[in-house]
């Protein structure tokens, strides 16, 4: 019989019946989209302790992280008035405390001062050049990168490079006003004081502990007028690449790590965004990539997977989210300069920016404080991203170079997968680690060990998962993963 035959009254229960079953199955799905349109609540912090695979120098170290000291290093750039790029930088100007000299100066005088509490084991340097006219710079002006370098200790792996940056140049509402305030608290003396703060921690380490890489921590102008200062210390490093034979593995950049104060952020998750298809590759290389499905495999991209794990070994009391994109959405920071030059590069960055604070004049209007000032910042939320920058850096400076050469045999079709590559340059690494993941997983799933070994075969078909492969030193501390390239 058919239902047009049923009476209003007999269909009106299956009608209830049918009409909560799809609500039933419909609420997960608004219950998920309620809690992306709400702004994420903010959560306590939670006691972390550290793994069993953190080398306990390195956790200590991370204790002596300062809030006291970001806050005051924090103060003391906004202090100056302003930063921006164009802003005074002659003689009187640095006198008086006003302008991007005197900063420029006194980041200098910070990074001499660790020097000498370390017994010379930094060696502070500039990187000045004559930034042409721009868009954002209306006449040629003189810009300084500022920076330390942390040299390795290990002869053979000294020339193996690891990096962070924050930049030290401000602005307000113009980006043109060289003379009006421009505090610059959160964007980005924060970055710049986990750059100081790092340096300060980690050549204090380094009395005792010997880092076999070399680390710089930086602190670049002009990225505010159009990523300048980044720009030129990166090419800067590509030459050295070709002409020294540097090795720049992993750039950490920290722009907006303040942790603003307004609702909605989460005082205990930080982003870490990376590259997808790097932005060096060319045409070849790119149609490679999408023939394996290694779009989410970028360098960078391994470098952000790093930070994770490093994050899951230190209690830093800061959970690093993976955010698959090179920056904000249609933005972009320092971290790109170095992508471009084809370097693995992540940014850092708070979970929710208020756009009342950035790159505003600072004023009250209808009740709304704008401005980028320092009663806004979370200074043991900047401790807490200083931790895990220390702690990606010293692992990474600690571990034996990655593996060389690492292939993926593909001659035969089968549902096995046969792994080989080149010792670890550097005679540091004393195993080898091979970790792979399903192609959907945003991060390494599984491992296995090779030990001494520079070849593998495991049960596992190439078609469903990433591998890559990792050298470990005899302290456990692992290298970058290495994704292989087929071998036919």
């Amino acid at each position: 019989m058919h239902s047009h035959y049923f009476s209003c009254s007999l269909l009106r229960p299956i009608r209830i019946a049918m009409m909560a079953a799809v609500l039933a199955s419909l609420a997960p799905l608004v219950a998920a989209s309620s809690a992306l349109a709400a702004p994420p609540p903010t959560r306590k912090v939670a006691a972390q302790a550290n793994h069993p695979l953190a080398d306990p120098s390195i956790a200590a170290a991370l204790q002596q992280v300062s809030s006291s000291r970001i806050q005051a290093t924090i103060a003391k750039l906004v202090s100056f008035g302003t930063r921006q790029t164009i802003s005074a930088q002659d003689a009187d100007s640095i006198a008086a405390g006003r302008g991007i000299g005197a900063a420029r100066e006194w980041i200098r005088a910070e990074f001499e001062r660790y020097a000498k509490d370390c017994d010379g084991c930094l060696e502070v340097k500039t990187d000045s050049f004559l930034q042409p006219a721009a868009d954002r710079i209306p006449a040629p002006i003189q810009l300084t990168n500022v920076y330390a370098v942390l040299k390795g200790a290990d002869p053979a792996n000294a020339d193996r490079v690891v990096l962070v940056t924050g930049h030290y140049d401000s602005r307000n509402s113009d980006t043109l006003d060289a003379k009006g305030g421009a505090p610059g608290a959160n964007d980005d003396a924060s970055g710049t004081a986990v750059s100081l703060e790092c340096a300060r921690v980690l050549s204090q380490l380094s009395l005792k502990y010997k880092f076999p890489a070399t680390i710089i921590f930086l602190t670049v102008a002009g990225e505010e007028q159009g990523l300048n200062g980044s720009g030129h210390f990166a090419k800067f490093m590509r030459e050295q690449q070709e002409a020294a034979g540097w090795k720049l593995e992993a750039v950490l950049n920290n722009d907006i790590v303040g942790g603003d104060k307004s609702p909605g952020q989460d005082a205990a998750v930080v982003r870490v965004f990376s590259e997808g298809l790097p932005a060096a590759a060319d045409e070849k290389q790119i149609a490679r990539i999408r023939g394996l499905g290694g779009e989410s495999d970028s360098p960078s991209r391994e470098l952000a997977r790093y930070v994770a794990e490093t994050g899951r070994n230190y209690n830093t009391g800061l959970k690093p989210v993976l955010t698959f994109r090179l920056d904000r959405y249609l933005r972009g920071g320092d971290h790109y300069s170095f992508n471009k030059e084809g370097f693995a590069a992540v940014r850092f960055t708070e979970l929710q920016e208020n756009y009342t604070r950035q790159h505003q004049n600072v004023r009250s209007e209808n009740g709304i404080a704008y401005g980028d000032t320092p009663d806004h910042v979370d200074y043991n939320y900047v401790a807490r991203v200083a931790r895990l920058n220390a702690a990606t850096l010293a692992s990474l400076a600690s571990a034996p170079a990655p593996p060389a050469n690492v292939k993926l045999l593909a001659k035969d079709l089968e549902n096995v997968s046969t792994l080989t590559w080149d010792a670890s340059p550097g005679a540091l690494a004393t195993s080898y680690e091979v970790v792979w993941r399903t192609t959907s997983s945003p991060d390494w799933e599984h491992s296995n060990s090779a030990g001494s070994k520079t070849t593998i075969t495991l049960p596992i078909s190439k078609d469903n998962v990433i591998f890559a492969v990792r050298s470990v030193g005899k302290d456990g501390h692992k290298s970058l993963p290495v994704v292989p390239a087929p071998e036919r």
